[in-house]
């Protein structure tokens, strides 16, 4: 399997000299600004999607509640304001983030966590500096479906399989082995929902991406933890059911201009923001070249099973013009096995200790 996937890679890295060499000469398509630009096509004449992108953005995933769907202009300067020494959207508590130890903070800062204190220098963020601007509109939130930018309900099942997945987690402790580490620290899949999909800024740093394509196949790989998605294109031919890998099964379409891809398939361990998949789970994506710098990527979700209706978004993906370096995660050093070993140190301290007492 590793070695197929390896081969197509390479397939599809070689097959962009090509492709990028043909799109320029061969894009011909409908101005859609009416600033003369054309959407830049392959060889095959389908649109040029190619080369690196970035979605990070300052506009949160979901709405404030009470909050209109488009921000003022007056709040778009506030919140990109920053300073030489700190950007917006901080990330310590020096450069005014709220701590979670300030009551005051409680509700300030949406969906993201809150950090209590100068874990990292400012250097190490990158939670972009710009809200995030769609059909011209500053959004207040990626999440634009339901109409209040907020994620619909839980159904009953959807409750109950929350309910099941945290009481099985709640039965270790946090440190009680590896497999109950978080996927991101253990570099098995990026952290949050970077790869997807659907594929979200992760609010952090290193939002980047690089598409490759080809006649049959649409590769994306993402900075973080360097994971690659590979969309086949055609009729589709299922993996069985019980076949769940991470990032699910891809397959695309062309509509117009517009790459839809349909995904199901995911595996049972690769949540979205702590809710665990179903076997019904489905996400539809839209990748449409709106201009030269953009990519508009809009995603829904649909499992009848665990929310109760259909939702989802839309993040611009902008080109992306320096230098994409490999995100090397930190798989072999020694920080999971220290963090294993002190949990069995201070478990052997607290025995000693219950022992004394006795």
């Amino acid at each position: 399997m590793i070695a197929r996937y390896s081969t197509l890679l390479c397939m599809l890295i070689c097959a962009n000299a090509v492709l990028g060499a043909s799109s320029v000469a061969s894009g011909q398509s409908l101005d859609t600004g009416g600033s003369g630009w054309v959407v830049p096509r392959t060889s095959d004449g389908h649109p040029d999607l190619q080369g690196n992108w970035t979605n990070v953005t300052l506009t949160p995933f979901e709405r404030e509640e009470g909050r209109g769907p488009v921000f003022t202009l007056e709040e778009v300067r506030s919140i990109e304001q920053g300073t030489e020494e700190c950007p917006p959207n901080p990330g310590t508590v020096d450069c005014g983030r709220a701590s979670a130890a300030d009551p005051s903070a409680a509700g300030t800062v949406s969906n993201e966590a809150i950090l209590r204190g100068r874990e990292y220098n400012e250097v190490y963020w990158d939670r972009g500096s710009q809200v995030a601007i769609v059909n011209g509109e500053p959004r207040s939130s990626l999440l634009t479906r339901p109409a209040d930018g907020r994620r619909p309900p839980l159904t009953p099942e959807g409750q109950r399989r929350v309910q099941d997945h945290r009481a099985l987690r709640d039965r270790f402790e946090q440190y009680d082995h590896p497999e109950l580490r978080p996927l991101g620290e253990r570099c098995i899949v990026s952290f949050g929902s970077s790869a997807g999909p659907p594929m979200i800024p992760n609010q952090a740093y290193n939002n980047n991406y690089t598409i490759v394509q080809n006649a049959d196949h649409v590769m994306i790989q993402t900075e973080m933890v360097h994971d690659v998605r590979i969309i086949r294109l055609g009729e589709p031919e299922p993996l069985p059911a019980h076949v769940r890998p991470w990032f699910g099964d891809s397959w695309g379409r062309w509509e117009g201009n517009t790459l839809v891809a349909e995904t199901t398939n995911f595996h049972p361990e690769q949540t979205f923001r702590g809710i665990p998949p179903s076997e019904h789970l489905k996400v539809i994506e839209r990748f449409t070249r709106v201009d030269d710098a953009t990519i508009l990527y809009e995603f829904t979700i649909e499992d009848p099973t665990t929310y109760t209706e259909p939702w989802g978004g839309e993040i611009p993906f902008r080109r992306f013009d320096d230098l994409l370096y490999e995100y090397a995660c930190h798989e072999g050093n020694y920080s999971l096995f220290g963090v294993l070993s002190g949990a069995r140190y201070q478990e052997r301290l607290e025995a000693e200790e219950q022992t004394e007492q006795r």
